[in-house]
């Protein structure tokens, strides 16, 4: 039998959102560890010190990702507003694109706001939770609904929102929060508008690993500065 696609070429899986619920269970799963587990926060949380030369840390580029899993233990609508979106978002998104392109969108995203961070955020201040990788999914879920036809009014007033809300709102890394949008919504370019034909994938695939060859190429510069 042929394989089911969906509508952007990924292998359509019936049924809940998979990854999505996977992703959230890793954020809870490390939320309850960061409880449970001395130091357990800080040896995953990410600041550009980790990969940005210095003679005190070694560099430890893994933290770009590990932390988008962890969330703020004093503030605990951090975490239930990340997965809330996470699962709204998901939802939309993962049927469309297929599991194996949702990951790599949210991995992206959650790269892309770190790397924002490590350019534009003070060197010693920490971040952690997966507002980067969020805001990656609202800019996919833009480019998909404008390349569908769909209306973007109220969505382009939902991200205003939010990025207004982290320009004004202490304790918030805007920086994450733009990177991710800006790296979700190239990333969905990359998905969506790859013509359909034989090579689809491939396009697909290219523009992705594009894309994170891009973000490491930055890192790795940015480190060597």
């Amino acid at each position: 039998m042929p394989v089911q696609r969906t509508v952007y070429g990924g292998v359509a899986a019936p049924g809940k959102p998979v990854v999505t619920m996977t992703l959230m269970a890793l954020c809870a799963g490390a939320f309850l560890l960061q409880w449970l587990v001395p130091g357990f926060t800080e040896r995953f949380w990410y600041a550009p010190l980790y990969t940005l030369p210095n003679p005190i840390y070694d560099a430890e580029p893994w933290r770009m990702i590990t932390s988008a899993f962890l969330h703020s233990q004093g503030f605990i609508l951090h975490i239930a507003f990340n997965l809330y979106a996470l699962w709204i978002l998901g939802n939309h998104l993962e049927p469309l694109l297929g599991r194996l392109r949702f990951l790599a969108l949210y991995l992206l995203s959650a790269f892309g706001g770190s790397v924002a961070v490590l350019l534009l955020s003070a060197p010693n201040v920490p971040v952690l939770g997966a507002s980067g990788a969020v805001f990656g999914l609202f800019g996919a879920l833009f480019i998909v609904q404008r390349q569908r036809g769909g209306d973007v009014k109220s969505l382009l007033v939902l991200i205003g929102i939010n990025v207004v809300l982290g320009f004004v709102v202490s304790g918030i890394s805007w920086q994450a929060h733009l990177g991710g949008l800006a790296v979700g919504a190239l990333a969905a370019l990359a998905l969506a508008y790859a013509p359909r034909g034989k090579n689809r994938t491939a396009l697909q695939v290219g523009g992705l690993l594009l894309l994170f060859l891009l973000l490491a190429g930055v890192t790795a510069l940015k480190s060597m500065a």
